[in-house]
């Protein structure tokens, strides 16, 4: 049912990739260090394919928008609500399209983005339901959804929470960032979805018109009948009633609910655009009242916590709610039980929290949490079986290995080799980076490159990157200029967000001091040269201006 967005799919290839810190450093505006490359190598193939798939993609995801989009950005399907095909997939048909131009593709990308999303907004704050009561006079509000869960709001806004990477200066994109955030901070009157007192979000239903307290509904869900035989739908279903079947039991949102933690994102958002440390200082209440729960609750994050801030209710059922520990509802199209706990998309408000205090104590919840689930293996049959689930009898969604949901972010945030899954390393070519997932949350990388020249984000043309080791303290990255007979300049920078602090280079046995979050490379013609590059992660407070502004 959903119009597919395949077209720059290969883009994922380069692509993706407290106590409080008084002392953190704050990004310097300039790159005061440069070094000058004029090593001559032969074009390596990796950098000529990767700026290959840079401008192969420009063609394809013009195709794409001509085909799906119209002249005013309007997305052409058939416009519904709800948590299949509704509002948030409509928003992930530009998916990957703000990193892609962030890596250095054309910035017609940019401008095809940037009008898609304005002609969703428009379009979805136009549609209305007719049943739905919460959307009967717009499915968005204030340009953000009225009201979903936050697996779906974290869907959909993928497209918005990356847009900053190339355009923090948008008066636009700012203006929405602060206003979004609000939506979550107590600050509009229209959404009262977070209650200070409590330090809790009032239900896992929640968005620009406020929480859902009462039970939900399966239409509430579903949305509107339509003719389901008109469109392939993707879970199996073959009428409305299955629809409406497959959501009877997703009726539990009334409450907090680890879902939640992802809405940290709008306000870092926030706080990366104008560095305003009351964004900073919900991030931080609002995270450290998870972690209070955690440790009240064995380690293990709850899924329920009640409208007064009691983990699990008065009746102490911690795996309760819609997509939590417990929840296994009937599919009606095979009528087997299914689990179906998200707790993975709690990961961004751990890695927010890390972003903007630089406090480990984060990572390290969700670590005991990996071990405090994983202690409750059993033996069965000669063999060691986990546990993914929780219910009212114990444990139960048995498998043959070890839990590990959120084991890479683990690694990747601690950089701890005991910490790496099984032997595995999972991170994205050019910027060092975790592969930005579905769960709203924001760019995580340990290098990010800009044009001086062309005053954009990404690497200059004919510039190609390659990050082939990570570790605590040290980051190799290979910089190559591919053109012949001219030279490129292009500014290196620690993390995403200029987190992290450079602090020297090394090329062969010459180290050069550099003692900030950027650093400047001149490249000879056809020039290239292995850099290592020493560091100090989660130094710095983030930024998400560019170094120039």
């Amino acid at each position: 049912m959903r119009v597919g967005a395949v077209a720059c799919a290969g883009a994922v290839l380069v692509a993706a990739g407290v106590s409080f810190l008084s002392s953190r450093a704050v990004a310097r505006p300039a790159a005061a260090v440069s070094i000058q490359i004029d090593t001559p190598i032969d074009p390596p193939r990796w950098a000529v394919l990767e700026r290959r798939l840079l401008a192969d993609n420009l063609p394809a995801c013009r195709e794409f928008f001509d085909k799906y989009f119209d002249d005013r950005g309007s997305l052409q399907c058939f416009v519904r609500w709800g948590a299949n095909d509704g509002p948030d997939d409509a928003f992930e048909n530009l998916n990957r399209w703000p990193e892609l131009h962030a890596l250095g593709a054309s910035d017609e990308i940019l401008r095809m983005y940037t009008l898609g999303h304005e002609g969703l907004i428009r379009q979805y704050t136009d549609a209305r339901t007719t049943e739905v009561p919460i959307a009967r006079q717009g499915m968005y509000y204030k340009d953000f959804i009225v009201q979903s869960d936050w697996m779906h709001h974290g869907e959909g806004l993928q497209l918005f929470n990356r847009m900053g990477l190339s355009s923090p200066q948008s008066a636009t994109y700012q203006e929405r960032a602060r206003r979004f955030a609000g939506l979550y901070m107590a600050e509009d009157p229209d959404a009262p979805n977070y209650d200070p007192a409590h330090r809790i979000i009032r239900s896992m239903q929640n968005g620009s018109k406020g929480p859902m307290l009462r039970p939900a509904t399966a239409l509430d869900w579903v949305g509107d009948p339509f003719d389901v035989k008109s469109f392939d739908a993707e879970h199996g279903e073959s009428s409305f009633e299955q629809f409406l079947a497959h959501y009877a039991e997703y009726t539990d949102v009334a409450g907090d609910h680890f879902l939640n933690l992802a809405a940290t994102t709008l306000p870092t958002n926030a706080y990366l655009l104008t560095g305003d440390q009351k964004y900073r200082r919900w991030i931080v209440e609002y995270m450290d009242a998870w972690l209070e729960r955690m440790r009240e609750n064995g380690g293990i994050i709850p899924s329920h916590v009640d409208l007064e801030g009691r983990v699990g209710g008065a009746d102490g059922r911690w795996w309760g709610g819609a997509y939590g520990w417990g929840f296994s509802p009937v599919n009606p199209v095979t009528g087997r039980r299914e689990d179906r706990n998200r707790i993975g998309w709690a990961l961004p408000g751990f890695g927010n929290a890390l972003l903007v205090t630089g406090d480990q104590k984060y990572v390290d919840a969700w670590r005991t949490m990996t071990r405090s689930v994983n202690a409750h293996a059993r033996d069965s049959g000669g063999r060691k079986q986990y546990p993914t689930m929780y219910g009212a009898s114990g444990w139960y969604g048995w498998q043959d290995s070890p839990w590990e949901v959120g084991a890479v972010d683990v690694w990747y945030w601690s950089q701890r080799p005991e910490d790496l899954p099984r032997g595995r390393e999972t991170w994205s070519l050019m910027w060092g980076a975790l592969m930005p997932g579905r769960n709203g949350g924001l760019l995580e990388a340990r290098l990010r490159y800009f044009d001086p020249v062309r005053q954009r984000a990404g690497v200059p043309e004919d510039v190609a990157a390659l990050v082939s080791e990570l570790s605590d303290t040290r980051t190799t990255v290979t910089l190559v200029n591919l053109h012949p007979s001219e030279p490129r300049t292009v500014i290196v920078q620690g993390g995403a967000y200029g987190e992290h602090q450079l602090v020297s280079v090394g090329r062969g046995d010459q180290t050069t001091p550099i003692d900030a979050p950027v650093l400047t490379v001149r490249l000879g013609p056809g020039c290239g040269e292995r850099l290592v590059l020493t560091m100090r992660r989660y130094a710095n407070t983030p930024t998400a201006r560019h170094p120039w502004q």
